[in-house]
């Protein structure tokens, strides 16, 4: 044991998730991976939990079950506080640890760019919780709006704004809009012919602003067409008292606003100013090594790597990116320890995309485009194959089926936390 090499892993997102799989079994190795939760889950689907459209545990799986065959693996959950690597020590709410190679994969949190009535009173979607915590305020507003007998606060209630016109905010607007078609009428029929507005917001000229033309321009279409109001070169400025107040000065009532207008990576009490790259991110060189220090690597959204001249700006912070950088890293640690020459880390873009609705998708491929029903299948799979589990799988593709055959999933209840 004492020759073995320890690895901690901070963070269960899909760089160190994958990091840590490619040391499984490892003779030279004892890893610990750290994460103040006791399970791995897969955000791109985080809209559907918030959206009622499938349940919670369709894209979670328990660390311990996932590491069970792996020997030299151990889980520990808690939540980092400080590294103190004079002493290659973590110091967790949950007792220290000790290291000889330690691997940042924390990820990003919101970006509320200072604005703290936005970051009290909105609802972001980084985890399970908030994603769940949207579905229950959704749906209590419209209890609310039910039981209102005031047209003005009824609309207020029934009114949603959401920041941010990325993936994640199209992803949103969509799925909301399309539950509000199909069983608004069933399920609230005192709402007497009250329209929910969906508004979506963005500060870019355009939708989904990092791919194509071709998939901003569907994604503008088919949102229009469900009745989303879209809002571009438009920033949301404040947030209290039910006002959403934005940069051209008009103010929308809504009792609901989803922030998705941006991230940061999460900080590192022990990490030096120095090290700090734009967007709160850590500074690290061609092997992902954290500039200064030898044992010390950062990989995923937190990472910011500049020696790509293909990405002077670093690389997008997108899922292909942390698994790759989680996969070259563990061959090169592993290099290392047996003394042979590190290989530079070269991001290999496998395209991007985003699903706009019931058979609606945009897919960017390095070559080529193209949208609808194919770039929607597309999307299932390639977001069905990856997730964790055989039984999560089967469980999800059932949900799926079942939620389009029938435009009517049964998912509406309001459990935990409701935001007040």
């Amino acid at each position: 044991m004492d020759n073995k090499k320890k690895v901690v892993i901070v963070g269960g997102g899909f760089a160190g998730i994958r990091l840590a799989k490619k040391f499984a079994n490892n003779p030279k190795l004892d890893v610990i991976v750290l994460d103040q939760h006791n399970y791995h889950f897969f955000p791109p689907l985080l809209y559907e939990v918030s959206t009622a459209f499938i349940e919670p545990s369709n894209i979670i799986y328990p660390f311990r079950k996932l590491f069970q065959k792996a020997s030299n693996i151990r889980f520990h959950m808690g939540k980092l506080d400080k590294v103190l690597r004079e002493f290659n020590k973590l110091v967790t709410d949950q007792g220290t640890l000790l290291y000889d190679y330690l691997v940042l994969a924390m990820g990003t949190e919101p970006n509320y760019f200072g604005n703290e009535n936005i970051k009290k009173n909105a609802i972001a979607m980084k985890s399970i919780e908030d994603a769940l915590m949207i579905r229950n305020h959704i749906l209590f507003s419209m209890e609310k709006s039910m039981r209102s007998v005031i047209l003005e606060e009824k609309q207020k209630f029934s009114t949603i704004v959401i920041a941010g016109g990325g993936p994640t905010g199209v992803e949103l607007a969509g799925k909301i809009a399309e539950l509000g078609r199909n069983i608004a009428d069933k399920d609230y029929p005192e709402a007497l012919g009250l329209k929910a507005k969906i508004y979506l917001i963005e500060g870019a000229p355009n939708l989904l602003n990092t791919m194509s033309i071709n998939a901003q321009q569907e994604a503008y279409r088919v949102l229009e067409k469900l009745g989303v109001i879209i809002m571009l070169n438009t920033l949301v400025n404040d947030y209290q008292n039910s006002e959403v107040k934005l940069s051209s000065g008009e103010i929308i009532i809504a009792e609901t606003l989803l922030w998705t207008s941006g991230v940061k990576a999460r900080k590192v009490d022990g990490i030096v100013a120095a090290c700090i790259g734009r967007g709160d991110r850590i500074l690290v060189n061609d092997i992902n090594q954290v500039d200064g220090y030898s044992n010390l690597f950062c990989i995923g959204d937190q990472a910011l790597a500049l020696h790509d001249t293909r990405y002077p700006q670093g690389h997008p912070q997108l899922a292909q990116v942390a698994i790759q950088q989680g996969k070259q890293l563990a061959e090169n640690l592993q290099r290392e320890i047996l003394g042979i020459k590190t290989k530079p880390f070269l991001y290999k873009n496998k395209g991007s995309m985003a699903i706009i609705s019931k058979f609606k998708a945009v897919v960017d491929l390095p070559k080529m485009y193209f949208g609808g029903l194919a770039a929607w299948l597309v999307w299932l799979l390639v977001h069905l194959v990856p997730l964790t589990g055989v039984r999560n799988r089967l469980k999800l593709l059932s949900n799926w089926f079942w939620s389009l055959m029938t435009n009517d999933p049964a998912l509406r209840s309001i459990i935990g936390k409701v935001k007040q």
